[in-house]
């Protein structure tokens, strides 16, 4: 779900970037090169028309035909400074886009838009959950706000239920002990 976010928002943000020229040779594991002829990245996918750089921070998600070509190989006309910046801007806006919607009562769906249940509690990034069969703890790293608005965990409501069924088996074997 993030990924799918910021690949968007990255996409639009370089969409007005000219490509240097047409026809790059984009392969997983080139280097691509900035506007000076540093290097910005390593590209570790390609799919769909999105190359994913690995800029040593960021997986950064760019459009396919915003890469041009260079003497060095595959170019972009922005610096890995700045691609760092634009992922570190979007980041932080999701971060507190999150942190706003996650309060007690909130509603929370599954990342396959399933209702899961209310919160119950937060304490510092430990999240409680109410769902039909009791509560869930999660980390509030997995929560995000989808663009409806709504507040979602980033997992299917199988994946819920499976960690909410092996924490109480373990919980179980514990007090047994």
């Amino acid at each position: 779900m993030k990924f799918a976010k910021l690949a968007a928002a990255t996409a639009l943000a370089l969409s007005s970037i000219p490509a240097l020229a047409a026809g790059p040779e984009l392969a997983v594991g080139s280097t691509i090169y900035g506007p000076q002829g540093e290097a910005v990245g390593t590209v570790e996918t390609i799919a769909d028309g999105i190359v994913t750089v690995d800029t040593g921070k960021h997986k950064a998600p760019l459009p396919a035909d915003v890469f041009g070509t260079s003497d060095k190989g595959p170019t972009i006309t922005v610096t890995q400074a700045q691609i760092n910046a634009m992922l570190d801007e979007q980041i932080a806006a999701a971060a507190t886009q999150r942190d706003a919607a996650l309060v007690v009562g909130a509603m929370v769906h599954t990342a396959g838009d399933q209702m899961l249940g209310n919160v119950k509690s937060v304490d510092g990034d430990d999240v409680v959950v109410e769902i039909e069969t009791g509560s869930v703890v999660m980390k509030r790293e997995h929560f995000a706000v989808n663009g409806n608005g709504t507040l979602i965990a980033l997992f299917t409501m199988d994946q819920i239920q499976a960690a909410a069924e092996a924490a109480a088996a373990s919980n179980t074997a514990a007090a047994a002990s």
